[in-house]
């Protein structure tokens, strides 16, 4: 398994434009909640409590394993997102036992990468996901990264992170020029 460094430094390499980040702080949360709608609609439950918004069903157990993901690269982290993922969970939950809830999802999910690709037209860079579908995992791993940074939280992986993803960025734009 990549590291957390590792990872984090190539997701950075193609989101280094200020816009971009902005646009994905928008974008990947939409796509989430959407991806969570959709996950709900599938009617197998491992778990059912008298509560009918608690249940253990396919958006729980996705959720679980993502979060055991992301604490194996970096537990700091692993517990912002964790907090981000509960209210995610409940929501989605709630409207997917609406009449329209694919129709919800999937207006949402278009809408998270029309931000998403807003964002990269003002980085000039493709999408990490194109090269190694891994990082549409860490595209929310990296928002609670970034979140962390603005907080003045986890300076040292910040310091870490951001001269690789240059580098690795300077790489990429050799390659263009090159081919």
């Amino acid at each position: 398994m990549k590291s957390a460094v590792e990872q984090l430094s190539t997701y950075k390499s193609v989101h280094l434009n200020p816009t971009n980040i902005k646009t994905h702080f928008v974008g990947i949360p939409l796509i989430i909640w959407s991806a969570f709608v959709m996950l709900n609609t599938i009617p197998i439950s491992f778990l059912k409590l008298d509560d009918p918004t608690l249940v253990l069903n396919v958006a729980g157990v996705f959720a679980i394993g993502v979060l055991i993901y992301y604490a194996k690269l970096h537990l700091k982290l692993a517990v912002g997102l964790a907090l981000f993922i509960l209210p995610v969970l409940y929501t989605s939950y709630l409207v997917s036992q609406m009449e329209p809830a694919w129709l919800i999802a999937v207006s949402v999910f278009v809408i998270g990468w029309v931000f998403q690709l807003i964002g990269h037209k003002y980085e000039k860079a493709k999408p990490a996901f194109v090269d190694d579908l891994n990082q549409l995992l860490i595209g929310p791993f990296f928002l609670m990264a970034e979140l962390y940074f603005m907080l003045g939280l986890e300076k040292g992986l910040d310091k870490t992170i951001t001269p690789l993803a240059i580098t690795k960025r300077r790489a990429i734009e050799a390659s263009k020029k090159s081919a």
